[in-house]
């Protein structure tokens, strides 16, 4: 492939506007090679600012995480700020551990201060939750947290909070990114190294006492094995569980440290499989009663826990619903929220208990504004907001500090997470779910697919004929229903995948009939994706 004239020009005006003397020498030698195919790729288009921010592979070029990149954005962010009339105000910026992270923060703060507002910078990597709860603590205009959670070791991205501490939403999305497209010269946007304030232990101490202050007091009779997956979220575990009084935690060493290279997993993601191999193998090694993993900025978490068969790792939908339902029994009133593709479960605990309910798009950006009083909400994907007034985000931590006080309230009582579920099964029917996903290198595979189903929808599921739901425009997404089953369709957020949600409920509340029907309708759903 040939380079063009034309592309040719633009990467040398991108080299020549490049702050990161690395990230243009990689550039010149793309340049110096002819190598087109990539240097088309690089410049297809800037870096797509959306709601959840910036998310791409590191590398030179406006279609990478970079310096110059980084700064642009933060520099439309400025401005997007100032034009509301926020200048002065906190903007409050949080990093974890992946390559890049640290520069990318200190750059933004330094862009935000020259811009005249009051960055203010937490003092070391620490997890996405507790740059949610400084938001929010602060009364800040605006929070950044540089992070990739769970994707690959060669990402990173951009996290924006609004100022009522949540992530930001259309179009304040849009907004922002037309602010980052009128922003000027990279090498001319004002730094200011000196002003920025980098926070003092007291907002990582304010986090733990509070998250440790959710559970009230009871028993602590509980081994426990945690992972990190080579996060941030080791150092602040032990101190909230400590705080909280549950000392029996010992950490999977092998992943307790942040690595930004994740060595140990194929994917940093606890969903993903293999990602528990080394936590389920101390576990067993140990004679634990749970093991609880977080993804790498410690806002998502897996449980696994004992069972007749062995160990197996609770399905977001499992552990959502037990939370809900250890709340409602508390009497804690308010309004319960989950998404489109979670199970339609915690609607019926909520009605039974005469609680809200709200049902949402996916992503926490729009759970924590389901409702004013809104107590609790989850996604199968293994987010919680168990906390919404003290981080109005989904919170790894404060998820799996509560997952153990209810584990070792029931076990105390003679029970476990496992026999509470039949109980719940009992009651209202067994609510099964799963997930297919296919997984693509080409992203217009995703496109292609959802266009095809959308053309030629499935006729049957399990031998009924589906109601079948387009949800644009409110999202690119399908939703195929019987009375027992249900199929949600949608392209991932933030892989390259397109997933399929499955449930099916069994109303005698019989595991084994419910898994069987699961697994015919994954059958079916595979077959219709072709996957």
């Amino acid at each position: 492939m040939t380079l063009p004239q034309d592309l040719a020009h633009e990467v040398t005006a991108w080299i020549a506007d490049d702050v990161d003397p690395a990230a243009a020498a990689e550039l010149q030698q793309l340049l110096d090679a002819g190598d087109a195919a990539e240097l088309a790729d690089r410049f297809s288009g800037p870096l797509a600012f959306g709601t959840a921010g910036l998310r791409g592979p590191l590398r030179a070029g406006p279609n990478g995480m970079n310096r110059t990149v980084v700064r642009r954005a933060a520099a439309g962010l400025a401005a997007w700020l100032t034009a509301r009339g926020e200048a002065g105000r906190p903007v409050v910026v949080g990093y974890d551990a992946r390559h890049g992270s640290r520069d990318f923060a200190h750059d933004s703060a330094a862009v935000f201060a020259a811009a005249g507002l009051e960055a203010r910078i937490l003092p070391r990597v620490l997890p996405t939750p507790v740059l949610a709860f400084a938001v929010r603590r602060l009364d800040a205009a605006a929070g950044v947290m540089v992070t990739a959670s769970h994707n690959p070791p060669q990402d990173n991205g951009y996290k924006v909070y609004a100022a009522d501490a949540g992530q930001i939403v259309p179009p304040v999305d849009r907004e922002i990114e037309a602010a980052i497209r009128a922003v000027g010269r990279t090498r001319d946007i004002p730094l200011d190294t000196v002003r920025p304030v980098l926070l003092d232990e007291s907002i990582v101490t304010s986090y733990v006492a509070a998250v440790a202050g959710l559970v009230p007091d009871g028993p602590r009779e509980l081994r426990i094995v945690h992972t990190a997956l080579h996060g941030v979220g080791t150092e602040t575990v032990r101190a909230v569980f400590g705080a909280a009084g549950f000392t029996d935690l010992t950490a999977v060493p092998e992943q307790e440290r942040p690595d930004p290279d994740f060595p140990t997993v194929a994917f940093p993601n606890p969903e993903e499989p293999g990602a528990l191999d080394l936590a389920l193998a101390l576990a067993r090694e140990r004679g634990a009663d749970i093991v609880l993993a977080n993804d790498p900025d410690a806002d998502r978490c897996a449980v696994a826990v004992p069972g007749p068969d062995g160990w197996r790792m609770l399905r977001g939908d499992e552990v959502g619903v037990l939370l809900a339902d250890a709340m409602l029994r508390d009497g804690v009133q308010g309004t319960y929220a989950t998404t489109i593709v979670s199970s339609a479960l915690l609607g019926a605990l909520a009605r039974r208990h005469g609680a809200g309910y709200a049902e949402t798009l996916t992503g926490f950006k729009w759970i924590v504004r389901a409702a004013p009083d809104l107590v609790f909400g989850y996604e199968e994907a293994l987010g919680y907001a168990v906390a919404p007034e003290l981080v109005r985000d989904k919170d790894g931590i404060s998820a799996a500090l509560r997952v153990a006080a209810l584990a070792a309230v029931l076990r105390r009582d003679g029970s476990s997470l496992l026999g509470r579920l039949d109980e719940l099964a009992a009651e209202y029917g067994r609510y099964a779910t799963d997930q297919v996903s296919l997984r693509v290198d080409d992203l217009t595979l995703i496109a292609e697919t959802m266009a095809r189903l959308r053309a030629d929808p499935p006729t049957t599921l399990l031998g009924a004929a589906p109601a079948v739901e387009d949800l644009l425009p409110a999202t690119d997404g399908l939703r195929w229903h019987t009375d027992v089953a249900r199929v949600v369709v949608r392209p991932s957020g933030t892989e390259p995948k397109l997933k399929a949600y499955l449930e099916v409920i069994d109303a005698g509340g019989s595991a084994d009939a419910a898994n069987a029907a699961l697994a015919r309708l994954r059958a079916e759903v595979s077959d219709v994706l072709g996957v």
